[in-house]
């Protein structure tokens, strides 16, 4: 019987929650998750969980933070002017922005506050700090 390993390219169906019970993400109604193991395409806990099933086999399991997203950092929370932003990009508190890096890479950044003079953004990921509890499905193991 085929297991879920290193190397092997595997889908998954998936539905991810809060602690709350909200969901914050599921391929339910979408093609399942298609990734290679062991080339960090999943956050760690997920991966460490999917090792070793198989086919068709089902799991539920909850990640604490450290195994996710991490836990929050107050460091990555960061002042900027107004006018160092594009003039005719409208933003409004809460909204989520995609920061461009010098390397090319996005990372997603959240609108904390803002005023006429300065954009508060906060730079965590927004699932950082978050226990996360998943129910997966494997329905391909190649």
């Amino acid at each position: 019987m085929k297991k879920v390993e290193t190397g092997k390219e595997v889908k998954v169906h998936y539905t991810g929650t809060l602690e709350s019970g909200e969901v914050f993400d599921s391929s339910e109604g979408r093609e399942p998750l298609k990734v290679t193991v062991g080339q960090g395409q999943l956050i760690s806990g997920f991966e460490d969980s999917l090792m070793g099933m198989g086919l068709n086999e089902k799991k539920k399991f909850t990640l604490a933070p450290e195994s996710a997203y991490g836990d929050r950092d107050e460091s990555a929370i960061r002042r900027f002017p107004r006018k160092d932003l594009p003039q005719d990009l409208q933003v409004s508190q809460g909204q989520m922005l995609g920061l461009k890096m010098p390397d090319g890479q996005q990372i997603p950044a959240k609108v904390a506050q803002l005023d006429d003079e300065t954009i508060t953004l906060d730079l965590n990921h927004p699932l950082a700090g978050e226990s996360l509890t998943f129910e997966i499905e494997v329905v391909a193991i190649d």
